[in-house]
Parts: structure tokens; C-alpha cells; sequence
């Protein structure tokens, strides 16, 4: 692995960081972007379908970019083994594997909660769909955003040694 690593490193890293950018900046534009667009829509039933359409694209964009991240977070923890360059980088692997974890676990309930509106919504039932959309965009990205920068900056951490 690590003649792997060491031969392809750039490209490595690049797609990992890649892949966080697009999950990270992608939750940062819809919150604070698109969301506070979406609420000058007057048209409930528009506004929502907006909004489901939107995350539904999302959604499909960053599936992937998730499995890039693990990859290549998995080739590059093995081949450079901080256990035994120094166990305080290896402590900073791990507690940002956590994060990405915790933020992989935010993402899949997120994308649950959507879909449960999206049947709301094709059901009709608009004041169910507001409801279960509502804690997305008020804590559940916000929250995914925090986390995503703390592992972004320990990233930055890790590339320093």
C-alpha cells in the first residue's frame, strides 16, 4: 500500500479533498444560499418541491463523494501508519475518522427524514413534510457543516507533519 500511495499520492489527496469540498461546500451553499432562496417562493407546494428536488440532487452528488473519502482515507491511513510515526497524529486520524463517521450517520438520517417528506408530499400532507424538512436545515446541516470543518481543518493539521 504504501508503494501505492507514495506513487500516487498527489492524486490521492486530491480526491480526497475533493470529495470533502463537494460534501462540505455543497451543504454550505444550500444552507446558506439556496435555502434563504427557497423562502422567497410564496407557492407552499412549490417551495417544497423545490426543496426535495434539490437535497434528492444533492443526495445523488454526494453518495459517492462519500465512498471517495473513506477510499482514499483508508489507502493513505494505512500507507503512512501515523501509529508509528507518532501517536498523537494518530490520535487526530482517528478522532477525524469519528467525525467523518458521525457526519456519514447525520447524512444517511437526513437523507431519511427526506424521503419520509417526499411521501408526506406526494401524499399531500404539506404541514408533515415542512415538519420533518424543518430540523434539517436548522440543525441537523448546520451541525454536519460544524463537523465537516473541524475535520477539514484537522485535515490541514495532518498535512503539516
Amino acid at each position: 500500500m504504501s508503494a501505492f500511495f507514495s506513487e500516487y499520492s498527489n492524486w490521492i489527496l486530491f480526491f480526497h479533498v475533493l470529495g470533502a469540498f463537494v460534501w462540505v461546500g455543497g451543504m454550505v451553499a444550500i444552507r446558506f444560499a439556496v435555502h434563504p432562496a427557497l423562502q422567497n417562493i410564496e407557492d407552499e407546494k412549490v417551495r417544497l418541491a423545490k426543496t426535495l428536488q434539490i437535497l434528492k440532487n444533492f443526495f445523488s452528488l454526494v453518495r459517492p463523494m462519500i465512498g471517495v473519502i473513506i477510499i482514499t482515507a483508508v489507502v493513505m491511513s494505512v500507507a503512512l501508519d501515523y501509529k508509528q510515526v507518532d501517536p498523537f497524529l494518530a490520535t487526530i486520524v482517528h478522532v477525524k475518522e469519528g467525525i467523518w463517521l458521525l457526519m456519514s450517520a447525520i447524512f444517511v438520517y437526513i437523507m431519511l427524514r427526506r424521503n419520509r417528506a417526499e411521501m408526506a408530499y406526494v401524499s399531500g400532507d404539506m404541514q408533515k413534510t415542512k415538519e420533518l424538512l424543518k430540523p434539517l436545515a436548522q440543525y441537523l446541516i448546520p451541525l454536519n457543516i460544524f463537523l465537516g470543518l473541524i475535520a477539514l481543518y484537522l485535515g490541514v493539521v495532518l498535512r503539516g507533519f
